[in-house]
């Protein structure tokens, strides 16, 4: 009885003097390496992704560090990066979803022609969707953040574009396989492509012109490898946007302390996918800067040539629709649901 009072005691003994090094090994930080294939001089780069990883540090008392890699520093190309979060090469990743055609079909449709002219609602829309109507699209990895673009638009090297017309025999980059189809519909010939392959397609005359929004412009250098700049009106629905995607792998997320993983959720979802958007619109106004200090011929494409454009879109709409309801989902719906969310969140910003 004695031998085991004394065990009970020291066993006692040696958990309280075990607590604070358990406590201080539950202090210790841990490191997050963020991967993207965003230029290090990107707006996206130093205006979202460096002040996100920031404000997660500074939330989490430093206990959460990034190793922060741009530019596909760590290896890989853009299309590969979502599976080097699922796999768990790296920890968390920013990417377009559409790298990967067709893998993440849903998601495509706040890819659609003139669907969005407002990044921070449709952003919110584009959360609020997967959340209800998809919640299964990114189910391989811990979703952070979802958001789209501003106004996508032409840049041309050698040709303004003014009407569809203007697009014909013109090899024009896309970045999704939906932006591609409506290049197609509108009479241009789509080069689907990663953004980073951009200036090096244009400087050999691979294509002819790119669609992208203002905020890329300067870090892609499109400004310096083309003359004509064609945006729609700001009044009026946006030629396209993009999806993107931040996200972190499963088990290094659920590996975090529970205050951890409250830092990290604190800075995720609705309101950091708002954000992204926002800030990423807001990008527009520098890029367009430097493109008409720079020279650039800048057209306002009128209203009713916007409509045109519109009118030979239209069966994009359907197709996706179509192509939906074969995979085993209801697209109208789908469609339906997208438009209603970006009405809802853009009466609410």
């Amino acid at each position: 009885m004695i031998q085991r009072r004394t065990l009970l005691k020291s066993g006692a003994v040696a958990a309280v003097l075990g607590a604070p090094a358990l406590s201080g090994l539950a202090q210790q930080a841990v490191t997050l390496k963020f991967h993207t294939f965003m230029s290090p001089m990107s707006a996206v780069w130093l205006g979202m992704h460096k002040p996100w990883m920031e404000k997660v540090e500074k939330e989490s008392g430093g206990r959460i560090k990034f190793e922060a890699y741009p530019a596909m520093q760590l290896g890989g190309t853009p299309v590969q990066l979502y599976d080097q979060a699922k796999d768990g090469v790296v920890d968390i990743v920013w990417t377009l979803p559409g790298n990967t055609a067709g893998r993440f079909p849903r998601i495509e449709v706040f890819e659609l022609p003139f669907i969005m002219n407002n990044a921070e609602a449709t952003s919110k829309a584009y959360w609020e969707y997967v959340q209800t109507m998809a919640p299964d699209e990114f189910k391989d990895t811990h979703v952070l953040a979802l958001h789209v673009h501003g106004p996508g638009m032409f840049h041309s090297k050698d040709k303004l574009i003014k009407t569809p017309a203007d697009l014909k025999g013109l090899k024009v980059r896309g970045p999704t396989r939906q932006v591609t189809k409506l290049l197609q519909a509108i009479g241009a010939t789509p080069v689907g492509m990663p953004l980073p392959q951009i200036p090096d397609a244009l400087s050999k005359g691979t294509i002819d012109a790119c669609a992208i929004p203002w905020e890329v412009v300067p870090a892609v250098k499109v400004n310096e490898l083309t003359k004509f700049h064609s945006e729609f009106p700001a009044n009026s629905p946006a030629l396209y946007t993009t999806t993107f995607v931040m996200t972190m792998n499963k088990a290094r997320y659920e590996s975090l302390a529970p205050d951890l993983k409250k830092v990290i959720d604190n800075n995720s979802g609705l309101a950091t996918s708002g954000w992204l958007g926002k800030t990423q619109q807001a990008n527009d106004v520098p890029g367009r800067k430097v493109t008409a200090e720079g020279g650039g011929t800048i057209y306002a494409i009128t209203p009713s040539d916007s409509q045109e454009f519109i009118k030979l879109s239209s069966n994009v709409d359907e197709e996706w629709v179509a192509d939906m309801n074969k995979k085993g989902f209801d697209g109208k719906k789908l469609l339906a649901s997208a438009k209603s969310l970006i009405a809802k969140h853009g009466k609410a910003s």
